[in-house]
């Protein structure tokens, strides 16, 4: 069944889901250097990203929904590794017909899984790892990473040297990844935007209360700086829950 959400802002209309992989097509010529990047959040109404350590009982068919048709429209994804081991990632794009419409688009069928650890602290028991076809770039400052089934490439560097900033520099000018998602978690995001590496926020709200102060908010860590402000772009609507899309300021 087709989906489509009803936007509300900046001007009312239906918008198809189809039409987000097209408002992606031009999203990698808009920085230099590293990926254009785009972070992909769920929230309860009063700011919470988990529930029990997941972000899977927030989740409702539309946000699932544009969950995947995002990671159908970028060229590699990105997420902690406390978030990989909790959600237990697998293959990135497990629909035959998905790999084929970004084939068509121009994109490899399979998006890159990009992982960075400097401790080697990485969840080598989730599926992700056992796939053949997933293709995995993995920055680590391990010694001896596990040896695992999937097409992943080691980038190894002292502890200290293994930075986000590197990493997307590598991604964009060796891969030639020119847009990446960040699935999260909390202080992945963080990290990425105390750096400023963050280009976009789609956060879905859903209507839900939550509470409890062992669910995080969407972004964790030390306190910014300075407050990373953002301007929203468009709000959308479907089954009661709110699909806001922000741009981060200059």
């Amino acid at each position: 069944m087709a989906i489509s959400f009803r936007q509300i802002f900046p001007e009312p209309k239906e918008v198809p889901l189809e039409a987000v992989p097209d408002s992606f097509a031009s999203l990698g010529d808009r920085v230099a250097g590293r990926p254009y990047t785009v972070a992909n959040f769920v929230s309860s109404l009063d700011g919470r990203a988990t529930i029990g350590g997941r972000s899977a009982p927030l989740s409702g068919p539309s946000d699932r929904a544009l969950f995947h048709t995002l990671r159908e429209s970028v060229d590699a994804v990105i997420a902690g590794t406390n978030t990989l081991r909790v959600e237990r990632y697998g293959r990135m794009i497990k629909d035959p017909a998905a790999r084929e419409r970004r084939a068509q688009r121009g994109l490899a069928p399979e998006p890159l899984a990009v992982v960075v650890s400097r401790t080697g602290q990485v969840p080598y028991e989730i599926p992700l790892f056992s796939e053949p076809e997933a293709r995995i770039v993995e920055f680590t400052g391990a010694d001896a990473p596990r040896p695992v089934a999937a097409q992943r490439e080691l980038i190894r560097l002292r502890p200290e040297e293994v930075s986000l900033r590197g990493a997307m520099e590598r991604l964009r000018t060796v891969h030639g990844v020119r847009t990446l998602l960040c699935e999260g978690g909390p202080t992945l995001f963080g990290a990425l935007v105390a750096e400023n590496l963050v280009d976009e926020l789609y956060l879905t709200t859903t209507p839900l209360l939550v509470g409890g102060e062992s669910n995080p908010a969407i972004l964790a860590g030390p306190p910014l700086a300075e407050p990373a402000g953002l301007e929203l772009s468009s709000v959308l609507e479907r089954d009661g829950s709110l699909f806001l899309r922000f741009a981060f300021r200059s």
